[in-house]
């Protein structure tokens, strides 16, 4: 078991620049170029900058005055009762001088809090809350009545106004667990922005009409409604509308300035803003400029309703040319990944912050944010919103007074291990109550050509064990540039490589020439496979990557046995560098290559540098019985059914003998490499070409196991009569055989 953390403070900053800039009050709210990070206090002052799965976010500077409630956590401040029976902006200019003057400074006050954010101790620690944050908090009105605080939401919030005042992103992409309450928040979002928005509109998307309307319904209107008199203008139609909420005819603009004595309706303007919700479909709206766009359930979008369709096309609607002028709040689930979670991973892998074009961008527009479960699951959150991860060893107390006894983490083991024995019902589990990003994109085991649960014991034996620790990242290069010289491995956050192990100096780049020829030295210890590309670009930018796997055999050598130490899994921008990368890395471990010969220009490459010694021979064929161009350059033919049934038998024996627990002794296998792993949970034997680390990591195991595919040597001889007398050499003396 172990517990993740969500944020961390950073210090990207010299503490000199920052005292120095927060005296001027220089910090702006939004994206800082030159520090490369997203300010979000509108003070002109920032405090601590936290770091959320990469994204590095300004807060406030903590103020001199910070509120404490009696219970030392969050508490609701009570609204005034005499303030409770004031409907509307309307009513109030009704009432006498000294009763507004009574209330001004709350009134203002809340303004404040609304626009700045607010501050309190939570156990002691002064704790920031975003304006929408505690516009949540206080004012709105959810199934269970009041909201609690959650420090997963309060994350959750940060994260979400860095992306508001991001002026190159488009919104949030949440991966969630169920019960996170992300459907009452973007509500909330909705009307606390649209309340305040003059000229726009906001909409909803679900996975199916009905269950926008439901949010809309149930969600945003009654939290619209319980908004007290000075944030709500005066709606349009009903009280509790069905399809729209419009805030059209004459309301004040909800400003601080705005309430005040004496103002009077030329004060009054129309905000003519609506709040609305489409039916699901990729051009739901098509059209439309939106300044917020609410999309719940994203990831459970089935066919023939395509998510990623819908994105692009809903994704114009929040701009004005190069101009973002609106944001999306999109969180969810997922589905099983035939039913709608492919596509929504990869809107998901596609708002990574690392991965920016060149404006600053990632793919999707939107920033991705996953909260593991064990942050936000109901039941283990105590009084203070924080988590009981483990046990408690004194009492615990939740919001509400009940005890909690048991810690998330092992109510969570618990839950896993009783379901050890369905598949299916495991998987589903792990997608709604999810620890990783691996857990939430769990598909469904009945399809999996593998065994799957020993893919994903092994997935999750390494989330849990810290991948930095066994895998480096990095690259390969020539020592000084000097091609076909020695090759040396050097770490890189960026590199196209990821190794587990390297050999020993006096057997790195071990070569042996025989006839002038180059072959690997290393053949004893391991072999690599690989699926190559031939052609540099493809029409949509995107195209197959180029894979190589290294696999090491049992050897008296010091080496790990059976492991896959290499894995590289990338499409540089030519099919030249792959091919040098590709020679790099088997010069620099000194052990052959089996690779698909349908795309041959890799090994015509190994041949024309001198490497065809390097190039393994498809081993189900003896020499004779090679084509030519097989015999020119080797590798091996993904056409044949053989070969493709041999292929996927390699990989099913290699996960049975050496991936996830071991039944005998409980230890795990030592295949580091979820990328590949996740690839063998998904590979479909009908439809290869997807699967690129699959079919490159089968022929490496195929190549560490060449003795079993060598074919029978069945071969017919004629009998010759070469007139040779023959003598039968039995006892003291030969004798002559008659014919």
């Amino acid at each position: 078991m172990y517990e993740q953390t969500l944020y961390k403070v950073v210090e990207p900053i010299k503490i000199n620049t920052i005292k120095r800039l927060n005296k001027s009050k220089k910090w702006k709210y939004g994206y800082n170029k030159e520090h490369d990070i997203v300010v979000i206090s509108r003070t002109g002052e920032i405090g601590e900058i936290y770091e959320i799965q990469n994204f590095q976010i300004a807060l406030p500077k903590t103020p001199k005055k910070i509120n404490k409630f009696k219970s030392d956590s969050w508490e609701v401040t009570e609204y005034p009762k005499e303030l409770k029976r004031i409907k509307t902006i309307f009513d109030w200019k009704e009432y006498p001088s000294e009763f507004k003057s009574k209330y001004i400074d709350y009134i203002e006050e809340e303004f404040s809090r609304r626009e700045d954010g607010f501050w309190y101790y939570n156990k002691g620690v002064p704790t920031y809350l975003t304006g929408t944050h505690y516009m949540y908090l206080q004012w709105s009105k959810i199934d269970v009545g009041q909201p609690d605080f959650r420090e997963a939401n309060r994350l959750f919030y940060i994260f979400w106004e860095a992306c508001k005042a991001d002026q190159r992103c488009y919104g949030m992409c949440y991966l969630k667990n169920r019960r996170s309450g992300f459907s009452f928040m973007a509500s909330g979002e909705l009307v606390n922005m649209a309340t305040i928005s003059s000229d726009s509109r906001f909409g909803i998307l679900s996975k199916t009409g009905p269950d926008a309307k439901k949010m809309f319904t149930d969600k945003v209107v009654p939290i619209s409604v319980n908004y007290p008199f000075f944030f709500k203008p005066i709606q349009d139609g009903m009280d509790r509308p069905k399809t729209e909420l419009a805030y059209r005819v004459p309301a004040s603009k909800l400003t601080r300035r705005k309430i005040e004595l004496g103002s009077d309706d030329n004060d009054l303007q129309g905000l003519d803003t609506t709040i609305d919700w489409k039916n699901t479909g990729d051009n739901s709206y098509d059209g439309e400029k939106l300044k917020l766009l609410a999309h719940d359930e994203s990831g459970k979008w089935e066919r023939p309703n395509n998510i990623l369709n819908n994105w692009r096309v809903t994704k114009t609607t929040l701009r004005l040319g190069s101009r973002i002028i609106g944001k999306c709040m999109m969180g969810s689930t997922s589905n099983a990944l035939d039913k709608g979670g492919d596509n929504f991973k990869k809107l998901y892998k596609n708002s990574d912050v690392t991965k920016r074009n060149r404006n600053g961008q990632t793919s999707s527009g939107l920033y991705s944010l996953f909260i593991p479960m064990e942050w936000n699951y109901e039941g283990f959150i105590d009084s203070y919103g924080i988590p009981v991860f483990e046990t408690p060893e004194q009492e615990a107390f939740g919001p509400f007074g009940e005890v909690i006894e048991t810690g998330i983490l092992e109510h969570w083991q618990n839950e896993v291990d009783g379901l050890k024995n369905d598949g299916d019902a495991l998987n589903e589990f792990y997608r709604q109550f999810p620890r990783t990003e691996e857990h939430a994109f769990r598909d469904e085991t009945q399809n999996s050509l593998f065994n799957l649960a020993k893919i994903y014991e092994q997935i999750d034996f390494n989330e849990g064990l810290g991948l930095g620790k066994v895998i480096t990242t990095g690259n390969f290069q020539w020592v000084n540039g000097i091609k076909d010289s020695k090759v040396i491995f050097y770490p890189d956050p960026k590199g196209r490589f990821k190794i587990s192990w390297t050999p020993l100096l006096n057997q790195q780049n071990k070569i042996i020439i025989k006839n002038g020829l180059k072959y690997p030295g290393n053949e004893h210890m391991g072999a690599f496979g690989c699926d190559s590309y031939d052609i540099s670009g493809t029409v949509d930018g995107q195209g197959s990557k180029g894979a190589l796997h290294g696999l090491s055999k049992f050897s008296m050598e010091d080496c790990p046995p059976n492991q896959f130490f290499l894995e590289y899994l990338a499409r540089p921008q030519t099919a030249e560098m792959f091919f040098e990368d590709v020679l790099m890395a088997i010069v620099f471990y000194g052990m052959p290559i089996l690779a698909e010969n349908n795309k041959p220009r890799l090994l015509y490459y190994l041949r024309r540098r001198g490497y065809r010694g390097f190039s393994m021979n498809r081993p189900d064929k003896v020499w004779n019985k090679l084509s030519t161009a097989e015999k020119e350059v080797g590798g091996i033919p993904n056409s044949s059914e053989d070969i493709k049934q041999a292929h996927a038998a390699a990989i099913e024996m290699y996960i049975q003998d050496h991936v996830g627990q071991k039944r005998v002794d409980g230890s795990y296998g030592d295949m580091y490499f979820n990328r590949t792993l996740s690839d063998w949970a998904k590979f479909d034997i009908n439809n290869r070409t997807k699967f690129d680390a699959a079919i490159s990591s089968g022929l490496a195991i195929m190549a560490c196991n060449r003795h079993l595919y060598k074919p029978n040597a069945d071969i017919k001889r004629e009998k010759l009569n070469l007139s040779i007398a023959k003598y039968k050499n039995k006892g003291m003396q030969s004798k002559l055989i008659e014919n």
